[in-house]
């Protein structure tokens, strides 16, 4: 398949203007292309990743990639599919999300590859020394108010009389369309790819290409992505998942993927993964046979996790997760643990009662609320049901001292399978 057919392949392919000559320049050339990120907040998210991961394709491909860090744009605040007006940020706040989303967006690209290098750029480089004039003559003049009062994201905000449009925001189709423009005249970018809610902001730059140029330059929408119960892409009740371990925990970003919901993980290899066709057919086949096996949503969150935080912190979020099904805690670190801590209820407890003679495991039981009495704790652990730490507990006088704590803080007590308590020593 060529790049196009591979796109359209993964569903990855919203509307193309042209697309048959497209096509056909993808198969004659090596063409170049971006896509921007405007730096709203210090780490890119999930939802980032559909269209940062389509410039990996295109340089797979040989096609020359440009990720734009959107120093100018992210001022002003784009209000395609935005229902409210953006929180402006300061000057300082857009330098320093820029710095930290710079990382981000290079660890998918390859900089270094020849002949096909991808750049990394900031449109603050060639806007900020534009004035305000100068913009207004020489690109505001190629656009009609009608033309942009027409586009969808425009519309939209102005049939809603609460919260209507500012012109700051109305002026952000011209900003964009002045990228677009400003990368085809200096870098030869003939194409823009981007979400499906800016295909009005994309075809203003083909549109100002075309007029100021002489040339045309195509544009590439990709679906925006939802999730087969209609809930919201990319959010979990503990927010947004970023892209920056900090933020997200390693643990937690893969989590969120093995979590995916059936209808929807067939679906999300394809987009979010580089297996090949054969590889997900063989998956979606083994997901079919067998959905409780789990196999597909193991493969799609080792391979998202390997793209962004790479396989050894990939490695300890899946023995992690092994945690929860009863592997042993040997090699775990801190920090994964105190993520698995926020996974399962947790009791606190007074550090002084594991001083020796220590606490008994039946009392132990019932603080953790596994168990109902003393007694039927007793009779649980004398049964083989009862594990600390992961490790099986029979001996119903057994007492939970000091050394039984992990990292100096913390006892996991299971009943059964899947009943877990993490004891927090204060």
């Amino acid at each position: 398949m060529n790049i196009y057919e591979e796109l359209q392949w993964r569903g990855l392919v919203a509307d193309c203007t042209d697309a048959a000559e497209l096509q056909r320049q993808l198969g004659l050339r090596r063409v170049t292309l971006y896509c921007g990120f405007d730096p709203t907040a210090d780490s890119l998210h999930v939802g980032h990743l559909v269209p940062l991961l389509a410039l990996r394709r295109f340089q797979n491909a040989g096609h020359c990639p440009i990720a734009v860090a959107g120093g100018a744009t992210g001022s002003i605040g784009d209000p395609s599919g935005k229902s409210a007006e953006r929180s402006l940020l300061t000057k300082e706040q857009i330098t320093a999300n820029v710095e930290a989303v710079r990382p981000q967006l290079a660890r998918l690209l390859d900089f270094n590859l020849q002949p096909n290098r991808a750049a990394l750029v900031d449109n603050a480089d060639w806007t900020a020394g534009v004035s305000f004039l100068d913009f207004l003559r020489d690109i505001g003049k190629h656009f009609t108010v009608n033309q942009m009062v027409a586009k969808e994201s425009v519309r939209a905000r102005m049939e809603d009389r609460d919260v209507g449009i500012s012109y700051t925001e109305f002026s952000y189709m011209l900003l964009q369309a002045f990228d677009f423009y400003e990368l085809a005249r200096a870098h030869g970018c003939d194409l823009q790819i981007g979400g499906s809610d800016q295909w009005g902001n994309i075809t203003a730059g083909t549109d100002l290409i075309r007029k100021k140029l002489g040339r045309p330059a195509w544009g590439l929408t990709l679906p925006l992505i939802t999730k087969a119960d209609g809930t919201k892409f990319g959010k979990t009740e503990a927010g947004t998942v970023w892209l920056d371990a900090r933020k997200t925990s390693v643990y937690r970003f893969y989590q969120f993927w093995i979590n995916t919901g059936d209808g929807d993980v067939i679906k999300f290899l394809k987009y979010f993964t580089f297996q090949s066709r054969e590889e997900i057919e063989a998956l979606e086949q083994a997901h079919a046979a067998n959905p409780g096996a789990r196999t597909a949503h193991r493969a799609l969150a080792k391979s998202v996790t390997d793209l962004i935080h790479g396989e050894a912190a990939t490695q300890e979020a899946v023995r992690a997760s092994e945690v929860l099904f009863g592997a042993p805690l040997e090699g775990i670190s801190a920090a994964t643990f105190t993520d698995i801590v926020g996974e399962v209820p947790t009791k606190s407890l007074e550090a002084a009662q594991l001083v020796a003679p220590g606490l008994l495991l039946s009392e132990a039981l019932v603080l953790a609320a596994l168990c109902s009495s003393k007694g039927q704790a007793r009779k649980d652990i004398e049964g083989g049901g009862i594990y600390v730490n992961n490790n099986r507990e029979t001996n119903s006088q057994r007492a939970l001292t000091v050394a039984d704590l992990l990292f100096g803080k913390h006892v996991l007590l299971r009943k059964g399978k899947k009943n877990y308590t993490v004891l927090t020593a204060h």
